[in-house]
């Protein structure tokens, strides 16, 4: 496969908008001390966390990279392909972001036909993007919605799980803060019920320490300033028995109602969707199509040779829906809470390197245990 594949040398402008973006998150945080000196309501609803109320586990592979996600171009055989995975426990964080990124990526000139490989959210994002900008995709899948890894995924818009801080390179670095703050503005546009996006608080709870922002060696530095209403709360202001509370604001993606939404615009853009498995990158040169994007998340590792794509186990518990909870929790520890729709969704665990995709009891237990403890506490 080696000698069919060579690099494609491409170049890419930052965004132009950057340094109106980072002068607009400057001003957000003066305004951010002056929001928070507002009184903050303690009351929330409880969480109500029993073993008789759990209605389903799940399990889900994030496909992980230590360098991070890949986007990038090489040329196999005569086809142009344009990577586009690797996201960790970000897929649906970042992937208008990537998708933008590797849409800038196409050669320039008459080719509008093109494929997508994949049909979860990152195949998705990338092939409605590509719709917006003339394009005539079609997308090529072994599986859809509602049988994706996507529809694993908890939804919350964090941009966590996506590199190994040893492994960051200034290019990666860019892409990351480039697609975070794409995204991010993406998303804004899709809130409301069509979609499935809302904003919620998000409380970051710990026993041990204060909530500590993203040093500047850190490329979670840069999403740091996108969040609204960010800052520390003291023990009369938030309902959780924990010495040290933080709240942001950010939005919760449903991936049930999301997914279904994006299927549905890609079609009425005229979009085709073909059940069909690659089993090695050579079958692709077999398509019509000489514009290839590459979305298949962690199947990349097989199809395309990335042995440095490994699987991050993640286990969800899932509890009878409470409309009534409007709010998100991360921590103490590794658990945390988002309010779906079709359910309270309780994690979690971050397994890397781990291929089993079975439910496990004691897993379940745990998660099941923590949680219990931090809303039985509940003032």
């Amino acid at each position: 496969m080696s000698s069919m594949i060579r690099p494609i040398a491409t170049r890419r402008a930052f965004l132009s908008a950057s340094s109106l973006s980072l002068a607009a998150c400057a001003q957000r945080r003066t305004r951010i001390a002056t929001a928070l000196a507002a009184p903050i309501s303690p009351r929330a609803a409880r969480v109500r966390v029993s073993p008789d109320r759990v209605i389903r586990s799940t399990v889900g592979l994030r496909p992980f990279r230590p360098a991070g996600f890949v986007v990038r171009a090489e040329k196999l055989d005569t086809k142009t392909v344009i990577h586009n995975y690797g996201h960790g426990g970000a897929g649906i964080t970042l992937s208008w972001g990537t998708a933008q990124l590797a849409v800038d990526l196409a050669p320039r000139g008459s080719v509008r036909e093109c494929a997508v490989i994949g049909c979860g959210v990152v195949g998705l994002a990338t092939a409605r993007l590509l719709q917006e900008l003339g394009y005539s995709p079609t997308i090529y899948a072994r599986e859809m919605p509602p049988l994706t890894t996507s529809n694993l995924a908890g939804g919350l818009w964090e941009p966590v799980s996506v590199f190994d801080h040893a492994r960051v390179t200034p290019e990666f670095r860019r892409q990351f803060a480039e697609a975070a703050r794409t995204a991010f503005r993406r998303y804004q546009s899709f809130a409301g019920e069509p979609y499935g996006v809302r904003w919620l608080p998000l409380y970051t709870l710990a026993r041990d320490r204060a909530y500590i922002t993203p040093p500047p060696t850190s490329p979670n530095s840069e999403v740091e300033p996108l969040y609204p209403e960010a800052g520390q709360l003291t023990a009369g202001r938030h309902p959780f028995d924990v010495p040290y509370a933080h709240r942001r604001h950010t939005m919760l993606i449903e991936p049930a109602i999301y997914l279904g939404a994006l299927i549905r615009d890609f079609y009425a853009a005229g979009g085709k969707i073909v059940i069909r498995e690659f089993a090695e990158a050579r079958e692709l040169t077999g398509l019509r199509e000489e514009l290839i994007f590459n979305c298949t998340g962690l199947g990349a590792r097989t199809l395309f040779g990335d042995s440095e794509l490994i699987p991050i186990r993640g286990q969800l518990v899932f509890l009878l829906p409470q409309p009534e909870v409007d709010y998100c929790t991360i921590g103490p520890g590794n658990i945390y809470m988002f309010p779906r729709r079709d359910g309270i969704l309780l994690g979690g665990s971050f397994d890397r390197d781990v291929w089993n995709t079975q439910p496990d009891p004691a897993t379940t237990e745990r998660i099941l245990r923590e949680n219990a403890a931090l809303f039985g506490s509940m003032r």
